[in-house]
């Protein structure tokens, strides 16, 4: 299969691409069309990774995004990885410009607890 252009592009967390991968799944199950090696492995990514609703981690993303010094793609990657520690923001947060006070971190870090 060939891709010929991008038609459009948006931001997902992990959870919600998991479900759009089964719905493409499900219905190439129906039409009894095969599924390509690298089609099976990126479900089988999504299903090991995904930790979270897709609920929770869009209602996670809206919640980080209010956060000062909170860009969205660092939202999404947070709502992805889900990190339990202060060392684990710090990681997502090491190529940024700016760095994050103890009171930031631990703000995070208690968000990604209650939706999790």
């Amino acid at each position: 299969m060939k891709v010929k252009g991008i038609i459009s592009e948006e931001k997902v967390t992990l959870p919600v691409m998991r479900g759009v991968l089964l719905g493409v799944e499900s219905e190439r199950i129906a039409s009894e069309k095969e599924m390509s090696y690298e089609f099976r492995r990126c479900i089988e990514h999504a299903n090991q990774l995904t930790k979270n609703t897709p609920e929770k981690s869009e209602a996670l993303v809206a919640d980080l995004i209010k956060l000062e010094k909170m860009k969205p793609e660092i939202a999404y990657r947070i709502a992805n990885i889900m990190p339990k520690t202060r060392d684990e923001v710090r990681a997502i947060y090491a190529k940024e410009r700016f760095t994050l006070s103890p009171e930031e971190v631990d703000n995070i870090v208690e968000l990604v607890m209650t939706h999790f």
